[in-house]
């Protein structure tokens, strides 16, 4: 069976946060800069990182 990342990341993101119960604002903290990274200078030191 092949799911899609993109959904897997979603199901998983809601359990996550449905299971743990994170405060609303860590979550978007989270999200806001992981986007923000992934488009600045420092996204390759922070793809050497995570690989």
């Amino acid at each position: 069976m092949d799911v899609p990342l993109w959904l897997a990341v979603i199901i998983v993101g809601y359990l996550g946060i449905k299971l743990t119960r994170p405060p609303l604002w860590l979550v978007v903290l989270l999200l806001l800069g992981g986007y923000l990274i992934a488009d600045s200078f420092l996204s390759p030191a922070v793809g050497a990182l995570v690989t």
